[in-house]
C-alpha cells in the first residue's frame, strides 16, 4: 500500500505542475503578453490542458485508486492519506467524464474569447465577441452534458466551483436573501446620502499600488510567496502556497477601485499561502471551493477593510499618503463615503447590500442562456431590463453592461457567480465565529494588529484546504449548515449604525 501511495502521489505532482505551468500562461496572457501572441497563447494552453487531462484520466490512476480503498477505509476520515485518496477519487472520477479533446477545445477558445473580451470592451463592441461568447455557451453545455442525471443543465457546471452546491439550493438561497436585501435598500434610499466626491480627487497610481500592497503585507500576504501587477480586471492565481500572485487596477480619479480591488485579491491569496506546506503538488492544496474563496476576499475586502475599527488606524496614513485629497475629510465623513448604498452598473464597485443582486442577475441569466429560454444575441437587452427592474439602473452601453465581467468570456457559462453570493453568506459567518473565540479581535484591529483573526482563519480555514468539501468544512467550523441568518444580521447591524433604518 505504502509503494502504490507513492506511485499516486507521484502522478498527481506531474499533474499538478502542469496545471501550474498552464496557469502560469493563462496569468501571463492577463498582465504581460502581447495581444498577437494570442492564438499562438491559445494552442500553447491547449496542449498543456490536453495533456493535463490525459494525466488525469490515465486509468493507471483509476487502479490504484481502487487498489488503495481498503487502506482509504482503513483510517480516520480526517487523515491526510486518507483524504488526498477520497479527493483524487472524486476529481478522477469528474474528469474522465470529460473527453480530452473538448477540454482542449475549450482551453484554446478560452484563450482566444479573452482576447477579443480584452479588446473588444473598451471599444464597446459586443458585436465583436458576440461569435465567442455564443460558442462558450455550446462548448459549456457540452461539457454538462458529459455528466448525464443531473437535475438541471448547471448542476455540473456549478459542482466544478462549489462542490455539492445545485441550481435547486441557490435558487432558495437567493430568494430567501433577496426578500431580506430589497427592503434593506429601499430604507436606505429614503436617508440622505452622503458625500463621495472626495473619493474622485486626484490619487497617484504609485501611491495606491503602495499602501494597498502594504495594507495586505498587514493583513499576512507574504510577498516573498507573492506579487502584485496590474491587470484589465483583477484577480489572484496560485502555482503553490510558494506562489501565490495577485492582479489589481488603478483609476486616478477613484481611491477606492485599486485599494478594495486589492485588499480583496489579498483575502484569496492569505487563503492559498495559509494551506498546509505539506499539501503542495497534491489535490489538497489550494482553496476547497469558490465559496469558501469569496468568502475570504469579501471578508477581507468588506468586513475588515471597510470597517470603522480598521480605519481608525489607517485612515491618518491614508490622509498622510494623499494630504491633497484628503486634509479637509474627517474619519466619519470618509468612512460613510466607502459604505455608502447606492444601486449601481458596476458589480464590482457594488455596496454590501446591493452587491448581491449584481449576482443573482447574472446567474438568472446564466440559467436562461443555459436552458436555451435566452439566445446570446438578445443578452445586452436582457441585461438592461433585469438591471432597470432590479436595481433601477441602465447602462449607458454594453461595455458597462454585459461586457463588464471577463467570466462569460474566459471560463464556462455556469458557475462562475454564484460564489461571491456563497462567500458573502460564509465571510459573515466565520468572522462572527472568530469573534466569539476572540472578541479581543476588533480591538486589535484599531491597532493595526490582524495576527488572531489571522490565525483562527488558518486554523480553522485555510490549512485544511481542499481536504474538506464545502459542506464538511461548513459543518466542522460553523457546527452546522449553511444559512443567511449571520450575513444579514451583520448586514442590519453595520448599515444601521450608518443609517437610520426602518426595516
Amino acid at each position: 500500500m505504502t509503494e502504490k501511495l507513492t506511485a499516486l502521489k507521484q502522478r498527481l505532482q506531474e499533474i499538478s505542475d502542469l496545471t501550474d505551468a498552464l496557469g502560469l500562461l493563462s496569468w501571463d496572457q492577463s498582465t504581460y503578453m502581447p495581444p498577437g501572441a494570442a492564438a499562438v497563447r491559445g494552442r500553447q494552453q491547449a496542449t498543456l490542458g490536453r495533456l493535463v487531462q490525459e494525466k488525469q484520466i490515465d486509468p493507471e490512476i483509476g487502479r490504484l485508486l481502487d487498489d488503495l480503498r481498503p487502506f482509504e477505509e482503513s483510517l480516520p476520515f480526517d487523515d491526510d492519506d486518507a483524504s488526498l485518496i477520497r479527493v483524487a477519487r472524486r476529481r478522477y472520477e469528474k474528469a474522465i467524464k470529460v473527453p480530452p479533446a473538448l477540454l482542449a477545445e475549450f482551453y484554446a477558445h478560452s484563450a482566444q474569447s479573452y482576447q477579443a473580451w480584452a479588446q473588444g470592451r473598451p471599444a464597446n463592441d459586443f458585436a465583436a465577441v458576440r461569435p465567442y461568447l455564443e460558442k462558450t455557451v455550446d462548448i459549456s453545455r457540452r461539457i454538462a452534458d458529459c455528466f448525464p442525471g443531473y437535475e438541471h443543465i448547471a448542476d455540473p457546471l456549478i459542482d466544478f466551483f462549489d462542490d455539492g452546491m445545485t441550481v435547486g439550493r441557490l435558487l432558495v438561497l437567493f430568494a430567501d436573501l433577496r426578500k431580506q436585501l430589497v427592503p434593506l435598500v429601499e430604507s436606505i434610499a429614503d436617508q440622505p446620502a452622503p458625500r463621495t466626491d472626495f473619493l474622485h480627487r486626484h490619487y497617484p497610481e504609485a501611491d495606491q499600488l503602495a499602501f494597498g500592497l502594504d495594507i495586505a503585507r498587514q493583513f499576512g500576504y507574504d510577498t516573498e510567496r507573492g506579487r502584485l501587477d496590474l491587470t484589465l480586471h483583477p484577480f489572484m492565481t496560485s502555482f503553490s502556497p510558494y506562489d501565490v500572485r495577485i492582479t489589481t487596477r488603478v483609476k486616478e480619479d477613484d481611491v477606492s477601485e485599486a485599494l478594495f480591488s486589492t485588499l480583496h485579491e489579498a483575502g484569496h491569496a492569505i487563503y492559498e499561502q495559509g494551506v498546509d506546506l505539506a499539501y503542495d503538488g497534491t489535490p489538497l492544496a489550494g482553496g476547497t471551493s469558490s465559496g469558501v474563496h469569496e468568502s475570504q476576499s469579501r471578508l477581507w475586502e468588506n468586513q475588515v477593510g471597510r470597517s470603522l475599527s480598521f480605519w481608525r488606524h489607517y485612515y491618518p496614513r491614508l490622509q498622510e499618503t494623499f494630504p491633497d485629497a484628503l486634509r479637509d475629510v474627517a474619519l466619519h465623513d470618509f468612512h460613510r463615503a466607502i459604505n455608502v448604498v447606492r444601486p449601481s452598473l458596476i458589480r464590482t464597485e457594488a455596496d454590501e447590500i446591493t452587491y448581491n443582486l449584481h449576482i443573482i442577475i447574472r446567474f438568472d441569466l446564466e440559467l436562461a442562456l443555459l436552458e436555451g429560454r435566452l439566445a446570446v444575441k438578445d443578452l445586452p437587452e436582457a441585461w438592461h431590463a433585469r438591471y432597470e427592474s432590479d436595481l433601477g439602473v441602465h447602462a449607458p452601453d454594453d461595455r458597462d453592461g454585459v461586457m463588464q465581467d471577463v467570466h462569460w468570456f474566459s471560463g464556462v457559462v455556469g458557475g462562475a457567480f454564484q460564489g461571491y453570493t456563497l462567500g458573502n453568506l460564509l465571510a459573515a459567518a466565520f468572522l462572527a465565529r472568530a469573534r466569539d473565540a476572540h472578541p479581543e479581535i476588533d480591538g486589535e484591529m484599531a491597532e493595526g494588529s490582524f495576527t488572531t483573526l489571522h490565525g483562527w482563519l488558518r486554523d480553522n480555514v485555510y490549512r485544511h484546504g481542499s481536504k474538506y468539501t464545502p459542506p464538511e468544512l461548513t459543518e466542522r467550523v460553523l457546527g452546522g449548515p449553511l444559512t443567511i441568518d449571520p450575513y444579514v444580521g451583520y448586514l442590519r447591524h453595520k448599515y444601521g449604525g450608518l443609517y437610520d433604518l426602518t426595516t
